[in-house]
């Protein structure tokens, strides 16, 4: 089996850390959600995998390399233009030859992994196999309406009336088969070939699709909140490590994670926690689920439940910070001029809760 990983896409929902960035190279417990999906992938022994790839393709190839860091070999399949996940699978169709694979959206975060999925598409010898999960509102998912025995009857893109709690999350199982639906397929309302009209396809044509209904966590990471969540679920099984520098003065509590080169002086980490490699913490306090990214600069602030990226500074913020997703080489600091004032240079789809 093969695996093909979905790595293009704007990443819209999570401008403007995404204006010139992939979505998917955005950390989690300072960790790019894309490793997760690769991980995975290694771990279900799925390890000759292709990575989809749009306008960020640089940057991708750049974070995975040939994939021997993750025990996998890549091949990177640039994708003309967003036109659909069915596209995708068109655009490496000459790549996936006769190989069944695995189809995993790099901005999807599961949190039990894929492996018994596999082993079951393995073993079952069907056209196709979809992951479930009930949620409160489907009403801007795909849901799937399945008969007794767990072979899916029906899918709905985006559902106006309830017909099911059961929404397709972004991992998908496929045989060769699916090669033979796909050159049929047509755009729909918003131009793209919908990966949902593909697996109808299968099932209008007579093919056997079934179902996996998952209980595990599961998150599309699109959203600041999704990967606030992400950052939570993936820290609150962190092993405590110290590697870095941390003075007499200071309190580590529960779970934490200092990384090699990293300097905390006079202040307190309460886990779960990680604090990057290169970062100094100095007269802070950094609370639960929060994961500092390397290279950073932390002076006489609070900060808990959120994610730094990269190269960022916080100094002297009176006001805790809480619940934020702060990009790569951000400045945040209190000014000391007068008369006092907010003052802010933002980009676009810029957003600012001020309190």
């Amino acid at each position: 089996m093969k695996g093909l990983v979905l790595a293009g896409g704007k990443g819209s929902r999570l401008r403007p850390l995404t204006a010139t960035g992939a979505k998917q190279l955005v950390p989690v417990a300072n960790k790019p959600v894309l490793f997760y999906a690769l991980e995975q992938l290694v771990a279900a022994d799925v390890t000759d995998i292709g990575i989809i790839t749009g306008d960020t393709a640089d940057q991708v190839m750049h974070a995975v390399g040939d994939g021997a860091a993750f025990g996998a070999s890549i091949t990177y399949l640039p994708q003309p233009a967003p036109l659909g996940l069915a596209h995708a699978i068109i655009t490496a169709e000459h790549w996936l030859g006769d190989s069944s694979f695995c189809m995993f959206l790099g901005d999807n975060f599961l949190g039990g992994g894929v492996i018994p999925y596999a082993r079951r598409f393995r073993e079952q010898g069907c056209a196709a196999q979809i992951l479930l999960r009930r949620v409160d509102d489907p009403s801007s998912l795909g849901v799937a309406v399945l008969d007794g025995d767990g072979r899916v009857l029906r899918l709905v893109e985006k559902p106006l009336d309830h017909i099911s709690d059961l929404a397709v999350i972004g991992v998908y199982f496929f045989g060769p088969e699916i090669h033979q639906i796909t050159p049929l397929l047509k755009p729909s309302a918003r131009g793209e070939l919908e990966i949902t009209d593909a697996i109808q396809g299968l099932i209008d044509a007579g093919y056997h699709v079934r179902a996996e209904t998952i209980v595990d966590d599961w998150i599309d990471t699109g959203k600041k909140d999704d990967m606030l969540e992400a950052n939570r679920l993936i820290l609150g099984s962190l092993q405590r490590r110290i590697e870095g520098a941390v003075d007499a003065e200071s309190t580590l509590i529960g779970p934490v994670v200092i990384e090699d080169g990293a300097s905390i002086v006079a202040s307190t980490v309460r886990g779960p926690a990680i604090i990057g490699a290169g970062t100094t913490v100095r007269d802070a306090y950094i609370g639960p689920f929060t994961a500092i990214g390397p290279a950073c600069e932390l002076t006489g602030c609070e900060i808990e439940h959120s994610i730094v990226l990269e190269g960022s500074i916080i100094r002297h913020v009176e006001r805790r910070i809480a619940d934020s997703l702060i990009g790569r080489e951000v400045v945040v600091e209190r000014s000391p001029l007068r008369p006092q004032a907010i003052r802010l240079l933002l980009g676009d789809h810029s957003r600012v809760e001020v309190v």
